[in-house]
């Protein structure tokens, strides 16, 4: 129920919380709110181009009824001279959070979320990435961090030999949710398409040659009896003092998922997190193919990947090693839906066991293409194998085949 008084100390403090509403009498559209938990806050109505608008004001605990009333007259003429006074303050305390949101909480808050939308599996290391690169601007405001504070981590990221490829794609990412920041009204734009960045040669294709991919398929098979040496040695040891054994590998071929995995990145040319994300219901023994899908891969477009003899045997086995499992690559069969998610240990141990230096486990999928243009498989297949959305990026291993360019010559001889 509102009632209409002159807005004063007295008025204001009689004020009862079923009174509801006191609209003054002395200026139209100045009058007092009560909630229910007896807080009044004062507010000036006003119509502009016949919307309703209803401007707070401030709380009586702030403004006595004359300060109130005074504020009230400023607004009303304000809004005479054809002000939206509503719509000015939203915009300004829009501009001031804008002004005050750190990256860290605009990544955390706002654009996970979003990323987390996009892809669940990647999210957590998308985020991760961004904030272990750019730790030193997580409590800078969003709008502050200029392309010369990004120029500056580049050159520190150039002294501490990160690779060009490294802080081109750390910096893709940070760009990435800066446009995102733009699109969601968080800033008004931004110029980090100015920094100058290294240059990556992606002509150039590391791959293993025949002396290599031997001594890192020899550097598998010492793994593979190394770990089965240590766990004989530790069951005798734990049988001596009647302690429950470890479980045996005797009669399987593969002691964890190293090996397979090793197998079916040469032989598949998948990406990393395409073999990672790999589920039983992805690979197909009756049709002797696997499914990369949309979601996993780098283009967002599915595609099947035939396997051969070697890969075919090997999955074949480590599948009736872990029949119970969803997973492909897993770290143990007794959890059955947690995918490995870190193979930089053993990877580095057996480049260093194999004596191969300057090899990622990215170039295995190197030596997949560099192989199947080396046997005479066109471009195009490759391509398609490797899931590039066009050509430009497959065009690097047209140099692995010469004789391709010797026979087109021929033809016109």
């Amino acid at each position: 129920m509102a009632i209409r008084k002159k807005i004063t100390v007295s008025t204001i403090k009689n004020m009862k919380i079923e009174d509801e509403r006191i609209n003054d009498t002395e200026l139209a559209g100045f009058h007092g709110r009560i909630s229910s938990k007896g807080v009044i806050k004062y507010y000036f109505y006003y119509r502009l181009q016949g919307k309703q608008r209803n401007y707070l004001l401030g709380s009586s605990d702030a403004l006595t009824p004359v300060q109130a009333r005074d504020l009230a007259k400023e607004v009303a003429g304000r809004v005479a001279g054809g002000s939206d006074v509503q719509s000015i303050k939203k915009e300004t305390q829009r501009q001031g959070k804008r002004a005050n949101l750190k990256l860290w909480t605009y990544l955390d808050r706002t654009y996970y979320p979003y990323l987390e939308s996009l892809n669940p599996k990647t999210a957590d290391r998308a985020l991760k990435a961004l904030k272990s690169n750019f730790v030193e601007l997580l409590d800078r405001n969003l709008a502050d961090i200029t392309p010369w504070d990004l120029q500056k981590w580049v050159a520190e990221k150039r002294k501490a030999k990160r690779a060009p490829a490294t802080i081109r794609y750390a910096l893709g990412r940070l760009k990435a949710a800066f446009n995102r920041a733009v699109e969601w009204g968080f800033i008004d734009g931004h110029d980090l398409g100015k920094v100058k960045v290294p240059s990556v040669d992606n002509t150039i294709v590391r791959y293993l040659s025949n002396d290599e991919e031997s001594a890192l398929l020899d550097g598998i098979r010492l793994r593979d009896h190394r770990i089965r040496d240590e766990r004989a040695s530790a069951n005798v040891f734990r049988k001596q003092r009647n302690y429950p054994l470890y479980p045996s590998f005797d009669g399987l071929r593969f002691v964890d998922y190293f090996e397979p995995l090793i197998i079916t990145a040469m032989n598949t040319g998948l990406r990393r997190g395409e073999l990672l994300a790999l589920t039983w219901d992805d690979v197909f023994f009756d049709e002797r193919y696997l499914v990369v899908r949309a979601a996993n891969a780098k283009s967002k477009r599915a595609r099947n990947v035939p396997l051969n003899d070697t890969v075919f045997d090997a999955l074949k086995q480590w599948r009736s090693q872990n029949s119970k499992t969803s997973v492909v690559f897993i770290t143990s069969k007794y959890d059955a839906d947690t995918a490995v998610t870190d193979i930089k240990k053993p990877w580095k141990k057996l480049l260093t066991d194999a004596n191969i230096h300057d090899f990622r486990f990215h170039d295995l999928r190197h030596h997949f293409a560099s192989r199947l243009v080396m046997v005479g498989v066109d471009l195009n297949t490759v391509r398609e194998l490797l899931g590039h959305a066009d050509m430009k990026m497959t065009l690097r291993y047209a140099h692995l085949a010469p004789e391709h360019k010797a026979a087109a010559v021929n033809m016109i001889g």
